[in-house]
């Protein structure tokens, strides 16, 4: 990245994502949302008189779940997106402090230090990456009835309905962080934040 002398330290900017990332993000989101929203009418009563035409709802449903997972399998040929699944998956003691100061409500920003992404993010990667392959196993052998006993069925039933739920108030809980951070959003939208948000909200980030 090379800078001008005379810009603003407000204005200047650093990459933040590739376009595979973003395009990545941007494609899991959709099959997510997908399925939480399908789900939801298939659940809620209201909804599914709504909507009616509950076997496309059904299909919508099974084949986004089938194909969540294929964003991030294709994201691997990029070496960046190999690269922040390695700093997603490494916790230090900074992160530990960044926790602790969210637990006690210290708002102040010395306090929460954060590299790259900082530990909420890091644990909501690690939370939503184990919920979905929970919900993919769980939905295939609700899918695919012949091939497990029903008690295993009856079992993948309830995780599945049960974790769904809860994958839907932490997906909404993502989306109403992101809806209060624009420089977040800006970055994934465009690949560049500014300098002066890199510096302040993850300070131990070396673009």
């Amino acid at each position: 990245m090379t800078l001008r002398a005379d810009t603003p330290p407000a204005t200047l900017q650093v990459r933040r994502f590739t376009t595979l990332q973003r395009w990545t993000h941007r494609t899991t989101a959709a099959l997510m949302g997908i399925c939480v929203l399908t789900a939801a009418c298939l659940y809620v009563p209201q909804l599914a008189e709504l909507v009616g035409r509950r076997a496309l709802v059904v299909t919508l449903h099974q084949w986004s779940g089938l194909a969540l997972p294929v964003p991030v399998l294709a994201g691997l040929a990029s070496r960046a997106f190999r690269a922040d699944l390695g700093r997603l998956n490494r916790f230090g003691p900074h992160d530990r402090t960044w926790l602790r100061a969210v637990l006690h409500r210290d708002r102040r920003q010395a306090s929460r230090p954060a590299a790259k992404f900082n530990a909420g993010q890091k644990l909501y990667a690690a939370w939503i990456a184990g919920a979905t392959l929970v919900m993919l196993a769980t939905g295939l052998m609700m899918w695919f009835t012949h091939l497990t006993p029903i008690l295993w069925r009856t079992s993948a039933t309830f995780v599945h309905d049960w974790l769904a739920l809860t994958l839907g108030i932490v997906v909404a809980g993502h989306i109403g962080m992101a809806l209060a951070d624009p420089e977040s959003r800006r970055g994934m939208r465009t690949g560049k934040v500014t300098k002066a948000w890199a510096d302040q909200e993850h300070p131990l980030w070396r673009p």
